[in-house]
Formats: structure tokens, sequence, C-alpha cells
């Protein structure tokens, strides 16, 4: 490569896949006899929604799609579009398809659930006529933000982040063809760790350092050098190193322990060391679930409310509905009786063999089964005085006695045991 297109030539653009076997990533969709490969090597196009995080190869695999159809590629942005680009892509599409070489038409629409319900509705008589091929990237869950009427004419393919082996590829091929020095082994790692999945992010750092290391002409990018260049993008910690873990360990530990303004202080010092709020968002709601639970329901209801509202308006805004969640969660009664349940049932069942249905609770849609007793003498709880069962049976034989779930007398918990053991009262009045 000339150093005249070094230099002009954008590293990501140098870096593009030009073929399916370049991608780097997305195995399970692009492997052999995978979905996605499959329906390149068909030879028929299909509408499709590519749904998965940033920098996963989403308008990469568009492009390759329209080369392997041979197909007109049409980008529209939803988050600068609107109907009038839609209305052009039609035009240029019906051009394409009646023209003295008629060809194929893609159109590629990034973001598509910024688009509203009639500017995705514009798209469907086209789509259904065969005009052209829809393909909808979206970094949100499409059953939420795309049309049930587009959607079902869509097929969805769910992308993953690249994991630490596809990111230490994208480095390999970056050196590899010259774009910047060679990168010592803990440089590396640390590139990876702050990358966390997104090859775009990876590349554009790469960028930079290409520039850095030309102006100073260094030969090898070391970690000094690498802190030194980057400075606040890597911060204090990188994401797989003993302090990030300690760090959100404190985090969980405070929540735990009721303490709002430790669990606070963890929180920032995770935002201030680079910490995805994304990932914080995941460890909110796990500790709704294992340390709250149903001592206070709607725990996990803010938890999952808050994420939300972090998707929705991103960084910093979004921080401080995550800030309240971690406030509430310490404050809030504390119960993890479902989560060791839950792990004490597992272990049970991975270690006991496959107990029968008991008769009386298996399904009867035959005659042959009602003749051999399939659901004989079930009592339907609804019917019951109370709407209950009293003295019924639903664990299989010689468990009738095992319990798993013992509530304790903290918050919600309180009432939950109180009714369990006016429950457990009847059924022995009734055994």
């Amino acid at each position: 490569m000339s150093p005249t297109a070094t230099t002009h030539t954008p590293l990501a653009e140098r870096l593009r896949p030009r073929t399916l076997a370049e991608v780097v990533g997305q195995r399970h969709l692009l492997g052999e006899g995978m979905p996605l490969r499959l329906a390149f090597e068909s030879g028929q196009p299909h509408s499709c929604i590519l749904w998965g995080p940033p920098g996963v190869g989403k308008t990469t695999i568009a492009r390759l799609m329209a080369d392997a159809f041979d197909a007109q590629f049409i980008t529209i942005s939803a988050v600068l579009g609107g109907v009038k680009d839609i209305r052009e892509a039609v035009e240029r599409a019906e051009a394409a398809r009646s023209g003295l070489a008629p060809q194929r038409t893609m159109v590629f629409v990034d973001e598509v659930h910024r688009f509203n319900k009639s500017q995705q509705d514009a798209f469907l008589p086209h789509v259904e006529s065969g005009l052209f091929t829809f393909v909808g990237a979206t970094t949100e869950n499409p059953s939420f933000e795309v049309n049930a009427a587009l959607l079902s004419r869509a097929a969805v393919y769910v992308l993953r982040p690249l994991d630490e082996a596809d990111l230490q590829e994208i480095l390999r091929r970056s050196s590899a063809n010259g774009s910047l020095p060679a990168i010592e082994d803990e440089a590396a790692q640390r590139l990876v760790a702050y990358a966390d999945g997104d090859a775009r992010r990876l590349i554009n750092t790469l960028e930079t350092l290409a520039v850095a290391a030309a102006r100073e002409r260094r030969e090898r990018i070391d970690a000094p050098w690498l802190l030194k260049v980057l400075g606040e993008r890597l911060r204090r910690y990188d994401k797989g190193g003993e302090q990030f873990y300690d760090t959100i360990s404190a985090l969980h530990k405070s929540v735990r322990g009721s303490d709002p303004d430790a669990a606070l202080y963890w929180f920032v010092r995770m935002l201030d060391g680079g910490a995805d709020p994304r990932y914080l968002a995941r460890r909110l709601i796990r500790m709704a679930a294992e340390d709250i639970g149903l001592a206070d329901p709607r725990a996990l209801r803010l938890a999952l409310d808050a994420a939300e509202v972090y998707e929705r308006l991103g960084s910093p805004e979004g921080e401080l509905a995550l800030a309240e969640c971690v406030v509430y969660l310490a404050v809030a009664p504390k119960s993890n009786a479902v989560y060791k349940a839950f792990n004490e049932a597992k272990a049970f069942v991975k270690a006991d063999g496959s107990r029968p249905v008991p008769l009386h609770l298996r399904n009867a849609p035959t005659a042959l089964m009602k003749q051999l007793d399939y659901g004989r003498d079930y009592r339907y709880a609804h019917d019951e005085p109370g709407g209950f069962a009293a003295g019924e049976r639903y664990l299989p034989e010689g468990l009738e006695d095992r319990r798993w779930y013992e509530p304790v007398d903290r918050g919600l918990e309180i009432r939950i045991g109180e009714r369990l053991a006016q429950l457990r009262a009847l059924n022995n009045q009734n055994n």
C-alpha cells in the first residue's frame, strides 16, 4: 500500500472486509451451514433486521449482502433521514429495475428503530412488491422498536459483541498491513479491554495511535506509551484487570450491606474508571434479583427501568437513573431466599433422577390418555374454597415434604411467609 493511500484512506476502510471470509466474528451466523451464510449462498436475497450492539459489523454485512446479490446499495440513516429519503430510494430502485441492465436494489436503514411508525410503514408496499430488499440495523430490541407489519416480513439476525480473539485478529490485521507499528502484548490486552466487544471503537483508537506513532516515528507500541497517548480514554483501570473486579465487588457488597453512600461512591468510581454504564446496569439488575428478591419486588422493575432510561438518554444524563437505582437497591429490604432456593433446586435436579409427573397433574387431551388416568382426580384450585386445593400434592412421589423456598422476615417476604404458613396449615389439616 502506498504512503499516500495509508495517509488518506481511513483505517476502517482499509480493514473493511471485501468477502464473507474476511468478516471478523459472528461465526454463529456466518460460519459454514449457519443462517446468514446459507442466505448468502442461496442467491435469493431476503429482507432482514440485523440486531446487535455498536461496532459488531451490521453495516459491513449489509454491504457484503448487496455485493453477493449484485444489488444497488442504498443507505438511509434513520437518525438524519425521513420520508423524502425513502421516496428517493424508491425512485432509484424503480430506475435500476427498469434500466437497460436491470439490477436489484438493497435499501439499508441504519438505526431503523429511530424511524416512527409512519416512516417504517412507508417501506411495506415496496418490500411486498419486491421492488427492493429491506435491511435494517438496530441496537434496540426489534420486537419493541420495529412495527409488527415490517418485522413479520423480515428475518431477524442477532449479532454478538466481538470476543477477545476477534479483537486480537483486528489488531493483527492492522499491524500486518502496515497501518501501525507492532503492539506489545500488555498494550494489546489493554486495547482489547477498552474496545469491550466494539470493533469500531478499537479501529478508531488504532487510527489515533497510528497518527501519534507516525509523528514520533515509533516502531513499537507498549503499555506506557499507550497510556500516555490515550490518557483519559483508558482511565485508571482496564476492564480485564483485578482492580475492575475488586471495585464491582465493593459496589455489590455495599448494596447488599444496605449502605447507600458507599454504594454510590463505588458506582461513581466505576464510571470514572471507564466502566460501560450498560455493564453496570446489568449488574444492578442481577443485584435486584439476587440480594433483594421478593423482599421488594419493585427493585427488579426499577433496575430494568433504569437500564432502559440509560439506553434512551445515554451518558451522562442516563447515568442519573442508574445512580437512583443504586441508592434504592441499597436501602431496600434484602432477601436471597429465592436465589438460594433456585440454586438448591438446580443442584437437586442435577443430582436426582427424572422422576415421573404424578398422574393427576398430567394433561389428557386424548381419550387414550384419559383411559390411562392422566389428569384423574386433579382438583382445580379456582373451584376450591379460597382458591386453594388444601392437601393437594404437586411434587413427584417421594418429594412431598421437600422445601426449598423459605422467606425471610424482611420486607414483603414477611407477608409471603405468613401466607405460606397459612397454606401449609391448611395442607396439614387435609392430609
